[in-house]
């Protein structure tokens, strides 16, 4: 059994390592279904179950140590070279799309909670809380909301399983629509999005280059020491009680992120990997403490899922009608929202190759918005379910 703080954090990054390393070099179908991030979550908890480390207050104070400082410090490396000038060049109707889709997914997790509370465990509302945070965003936004409403770790587990299950099946679906753009557009009286789209787009993808260790480690330095800065913040900002001081720490690391995408930090590459090994630590953190006794209402949380998925498709379709949006304008800004950068480029160049910048910013424009509207919907849901 481990005690020792320091083999329990040697434990954390061998198995917040492994699924990444592992999905890196083996073409696995079940990382096709289940990401390496939910992956670690399912091996940190059965070895919690387990007995492996003892739940002692040495362990407890060493996690929450690190996530005190990882957390806000992710939420700065996920902003640091979001370029938010060339989201803006994407013009009003590509905009207006984007936020219609998030208005539909807020709206239809609200409708999803209301139709299935009495079904639903009490901590449902974190839940779906963190799932909006995700579906917004990407797993990041999911794991701060959670952290930031204080979620418990099973109602985690329950909204990294919506995540990545539903997820799946909806990438499928955005994909299958690809074919019938022609005739979706005759039938919404839409013109092609390459219409309306500015030539400034082309140009706006983010930069593949490598990261060197220098660059790895000072993005990691200049996040840690930011993210202390936004915790310093939020100790001056007034709290309530929809957002407490843990809500103020991510959302004043946001602001940080943001404010050092204006700089030329951003143009230093390595933000964005040194962010997705933060999350698996974090998330491998997290569910350290977890167990399986709350995991038995999952299958109502897939239901639940499902169901929002369903009702902000619907909702999306009617503000196409209302606005008259091609389809690819909604599939890009749904798979924006639910999917993340990994996966809209590959939808918009499906429906056209000059659209897969569309489909990068938008994605990173849901990064931004994520939290601050995952901890804001959070509060309703509370509110409705108490």
């Amino acid at each position: 059994m481990i005690e020792s703080p320091w083999v329990y954090l040697a434990a954390l990054l061998l198995c917040a390592g492994l699924f990444p390393f592992l999905e890196a070099r083996l073409a696995w179908r079940l990382f096709r279904v289940l990401p390496a991030v939910v992956l670690t979550y399912l091996l940190m908890t059965v070895l919690s179950v387990a007995g492996v480390w003892r739940q002692s207050p040495a362990l407890a104070e060493t996690r929450q140590g690190l996530l005190d400082a990882a957390l806000p410090a992710l939420m700065v490396l996920l902003l640091a070279n979001c370029d938010i000038r060339a989201i803006l060049r994407l013009g009003p109707r590509i905009l207006a799309g984007f936020v219609c889709a998030c208005l539909s997914i807020y709206a239809a997790v609200l409708a999803a909670f209301l139709l299935m509370r009495p079904l639903l465990p009490t901590d449902a509302w974190q839940t779906l809380g963190a799932v909006s945070g995700g579906w917004i965003g990407g797993t990041a936004n999911l794991v701060a909301v959670s952290q930031a409403i204080g979620a418990g770790p099973d109602a985690l587990a329950n909204a990294l399983l919506i995540d990545s299950l539903c997820y799946s099946l909806w990438v499928l679906v955005l994909f299958a629509s690809v074919p019938l753009q022609a005739l979706a557009n005759a039938k919404l009286g839409a013109r092609p999005l390459t219409e309306h789209m500015a030539s400034s787009v082309e140009t706006a993808s983010p930069s593949a280059a490598g990261a060197d260790m220098g660059a790895l480690l000072l993005w990691l330095g200049a996040a840690v020491l930011l993210g202390q800065v936004g915790k310093a913040l939020a100790e001056l900002t007034p709290a309530t009680a929809l957002f407490g001081k843990a809500s103020w720490t991510l959302l004043w690391a946001t602001a940080l992120g943001l404010a050092t995408s204006f700089t030329p930090l951003r143009r230093i590459p390595g933000s964005m990997s040194m962010a997705s090994a933060l999350l698996a630590v974090i998330v491998a953190a997290i569910a350290s403490q977890a167990d399986f006794r709350n995991l038995s209402a999952a299958p109502l949380f897939l239901l639940t899922g499902l169901l929002v998925l369903l009702l902000h498709g619907a909702l999306l379709l009617l503000c196409a009608r209302l606005f008259r949006f091609d389809l690819a304008l909604c599939g890009i800004s749904s798979l924006a929202c639910v999917g993340g950068v990994a996966s809209t480029p590959l939808l918009a160049a499906a429906y056209a190759p000059v659209l897969a910048p569309v489909g990068v910013l938008l994605a990173m424009l849901g990064y931004v918005l994520g939290t601050g509207g995952g901890i804001l919907l959070s509060g309703l849901l509370h509110a409705f379910g108490a």
